[in-house]
């Protein structure tokens, strides 16, 4: 997925202004996440999808992890 490139320096920017220095942050992934929870369920729940993850992630969940279970729950919503 493409995506504008103010991306990358919001995504710097708002690293260091919250002290999250060397996260790498997985643009097209967490782009992709909001999409499916978006067309899956309801265009509210892209942000509320993306905070749940981070929280989780925060938690010590991976993200790929946390991706899987919203990837399996969006499409159980659109069956």
């Amino acid at each position: 997925m493409s995506y504008p490139p103010e991306l990358d320096s919001w995504t710097a920017t708002l690293t260091s202004a919250l002290r999250l220095d060397g996260t790498g942050v997985d643009i097209p992934g967490v782009l992709d996440l909001a999409g499916d929870a978006a067309h899956a369920v309801a265009r509210p729940a892209a942000p509320l999808t993306t905070y749940l993850v981070g929280v989780a992630v925060g938690r010590g969940t991976s993200f790929a992890d946390a991706v899987a279970t919203v990837a399996r729950l969006t499409a159980q919503s659109a069956a």
